[in-house]
Formats: structure tokens, sequence, C-alpha cells
């Protein structure tokens, strides 16, 4: 994975090397096949809703993960159904070649707006098998950018910002114990249930949100 990032030209080394260290002190983790058992939280403080909201959806993908491309649709029609905040955490996994690029490319696309961000993302995941390597994701994001009338830079993240918002990501995600991804919690604020509870079986994801919402009083 580093060799061939580093063979492309829009990903400092720096960077990579400092990503590949963090990695390498990290305990392993694996793309979600099949129900996993639930994650065994270790620090809570990331799994609540953002200011001003009562419930909201919480996960930590890597957008090069199968799995994690079949709940986007999901997790998309979730958030658009119950007008409930949505937040995304990049959880990159080692052994995949683009990921961590793909997740720096998100990054720079929400310094243009949030929502161009998360447009990304969801394009990414839908065309997600046509994209099999740091150049077919270049020329994916290339074009993209070009059909929503942004240039991209030669150098997307030249000081390695991006991509520390991206490591930042993933050591919460070690610090709160994920395996997996996708890692899916639906989040409350002032609940009389359970303030946090994991999404292991998706088919239960708006009766969750349900009873979440009747927890909580609202949205």
């Amino acid at each position: 994975m580093i060799s061939a990032l580093l063979r492309s030209r829009r990903f400092p080394a720096q960077a990579l090397l400092a990503f590949a260290a963090l990695l390498a002190v990290q305990p392993a983790v694996r793309a979600q096949y099949g129900a996993p058992p639930p994650t065994q939280v270790h620090d809570p403080s990331a799994l609540r809703p953002p200011a001003g909201a009562r419930v909201a959806i919480v996960e930590f993908d890597d957008m090069e993960c199968p799995d994690c491309a079949r709940a986007n649709p999901l997790l998309m029609e979730a958030s658009a159904k119950y007008h409930i905040p949505w937040v995304r955490h990049d959880f990159p996994l080692p052994f995949h070649s683009w990921s961590f690029q793909a997740a720096v490319n998100a990054r720079w696309f929400d310094t243009k707006s949030k929502a161009i961000g998360d447009e990304y993302r969801n394009a990414v995941f839908a065309n997600q098998p046509s994209i099999t390597s740091l150049d077919d994701l270049r020329q994916f994001t290339e074009k993209w950018a070009a059909e929503h009338k942004l240039q991209l830079p030669f150098a997307i993240d030249p000081e390695g910002h991006l991509a520390a918002l991206v490591k930042a990501d993933y050591a919460l995600g070690q610090r709160i114990g994920i395996e997996h991804t996708p890692t899916i919690w639906v989040v409350t604020r002032q609940s009389k249930g359970a303030p946090f509870i994991e999404v292991v079986d998706r088919t239960r994801l708006f009766q969750l949100i349900d009873q979440a919402i009747a927890d909580t009083g609202g949205k």
C-alpha cells in the first residue's frame, strides 16, 4: 500500500510514512463480512450527537470496503428519512491500496463544502467496483471534480493537513475500539434508553432510530 501511494504525485511521502508508523502499532482491523460481534467500546466520548441534535448516526468507514459501500445507501436513506445528522469518520484499513487517499480527497472536497465532500464519498461508494488502483481513483476524482466545476490542484494536500485529519479519525476509532468497517451506531442525548447502540443487524436500523427518537422525546 505505502509503496504504491508513494508513487502517486498527489500525496506527500512524509504523511504516508507517519500513517504507516501509526498502523504498525495498532491492532489488526478488518472489513466486515457477515454480522460481527458488538464492538467493545473503550472510549465512548465520541458516541454522541452533534450539538443541537438528540439523535444521530455515527459511522466509521473505509471507502474501499465493499460492505461500507453496501451500507451507504441505507445510511443515506435513514438520514434523509429522519432528518438526523450522519456523522462520518474515516477509518481506512491498512490492506486497502487506495482508501487512505480517497479519504484525503474527500477532505479536500469538504473544504469547498461539507455537502460536496459527502457527495464525493457517496459517488466513490457507488462506483467502488470500477476503482481498483490509485490511478483509477485519480482519474475518477478528476472527472468527478470537473463535472462539479471544480479544479483539483496538482497536489491535493502538500503540507499533510488533510492527511492529519484522516489519521486523527483513525486514531479516534482505535481509542473507541473499532475492529471492523463499517461500524455504525445510533447515538442519543438526554435519553431514557441507551446513550448509544451499535447497528449490528442493519435490517433493524430504522427500528433503532424510531426507538431512539421515542426515548429522547424528539430528534
